[in-house]
């Protein structure tokens, strides 16, 4: 199987390419596989690190306003074209594959007026623009979540798969558990809050954690905080302007980066992030309750449809962006964290939406669509 994968821009678009890319390696090992990026986003790191050729186009998402940059955008990425084509040529490709970004616009037209077979992977509740542009053309449209599937009527054929993720639910000793949390440097006998907001962190979480931890309304639980690299400074400067030291804070450890995230999650009682499509499926296979503050946006409320899927049948709550606090984020922590029989039913719930086998029936669609 010669495999292209079309993938750009943020972790939540190449790492499901990449796994889908090693089930393929791992069932076909003589498989040849390419992915097509960017030159800006994380598919630089993530793509060669996994061992894949990555192709780099001129690619780049449409705004709405307009603005010189933005047509020079337009005919920068219309003109990609001409290396795409280039690429197929060289290539070959039996099949081609896009799980997400502005890149896919580009490689999907050329793809569909070769004839040559078609996938979409969307992870995202609400599908993403070049989805919607080809959803009706392209052969297949496999999806992460059921919500997704009302949004994309009139499609030859849209399937739910889940999301390929990292994370998986673990069995971790009680032993185990002391002994993660002593690294961390927090205690064993208080409920734990997890915090985090991607690895470039989200700054009204940041903030709202700060003036939670500023009205000492952390009493009765432990936070373990991920701020994200570029604002671990800021949020260790905004703690010291109150006479606060981000090392002498009691029940919270706060750190740039989480490195064992998937033993955090596992033992952790209860999340507090954005929403993510790949969050919102690690978060349903861990079954854990969650708090979401989704990252907003103008073209479409991609995160805020991800966290209604958990909100909907009450595994999460939602805190809109622009109306998180420290005052509201603490209400909302407490009510879930002092009742333990909510708690316990949350993370159940949670779970009920966790997909199971995710790249094998990826991996089977692929090959279905060949035959």
């Amino acid at each position: 199987m010669k495999v292209i994968i079309s993938a750009a821009g943020t972790g939540g678009h190449i790492n499901p390419g990449i796994a889908i890319a090693n089930k393929i390696k791992e069932k076909e090992p003589k498989s040849e596989i390419l992915f097509i990026g960017t030159n800006r986003g994380l598919e630089n790191d993530l793509v060669p690190r996994a061992g894949y050729e990555l192709k780099i186009i001129e690619a780049f998402g449409l705004k709405k306003e307009f603005s010189i940059q933005n047509l020079k955008h337009i005919y920068q990425t219309i003109s990609s074209r001409k290396d795409v084509e280039k690429i197929f040529d060289e290539f070959n490709p039996d099949i081609v594959l896009g799980t997400g970004g502005y890149i896919c616009g580009p490689v999907f037209s050329v793809a569909i007026k070769r004839k040559i077979p078609t996938v979409f992977h969307e992870s995202n509740a609400y599908p993403g623009r070049a989805v919607k542009m080809y959803s009706k053309k392209v052969n297949k449209i496999l999806v992460g979540f059921e919500e997704t599937k009302s949004k994309l009527e009139g499609c030859k054929s849209v399937i739910l798969t889940g999301t390929p993720t990292k994370i998986k639910k673990i069995n971790i000793s009680a032993q185990r558990k002391k002994e993660i949390l002593e690294q961390i440097g927090i205690k064993n006998q208080l409920p734990i809050v997890l915090v985090f907001g991607g690895s470039q962190g989200a700054q009204k979480i940041n903030d709202a954690v700060t003036e939670l931890i500023k009205l000492k309304k952390n009493e009765k639980y432990q936070i373990i905080w991920a701020t994200g690299t570029k604002q671990y400074d800021i949020v260790k400067e905004n703690l010291e302007k109150n006479g606060i030291s981000i090392n002498g804070l009691k029940n919270v450890k706060i750190m740039p980066y989480i490195y064992n995230m998937e033993e955090l999650m596992n033992i952790a009682d209860l999340f507090v992030c954005r929403s993510g499509a790949m969050t919102i499926t690690e978060i349903s296979i861990v079954g854990k309750p969650s708090i979401f503050v989704p990252l907003p946006s103008i073209s479409a409320n991609r995160q805020e449809d991800n966290a209604l899927v958990l909100k909907k049948i009450g595994a999460a709550k939602i805190i809109l962006n622009d109306a998180v606090n420290g005052e509201n984020l603490s209400i909302e922590i407490n009510d879930i964290i002092e009742n333990e029989s909510e708690l316990k039913e949350m993370g159940n719930l949670a779970n009920t939406i966790a997909p199971s086998n995710v790249e094998e029936k990826i991996y089977n669609e692929l090959v279905e669509l060949l035959k």
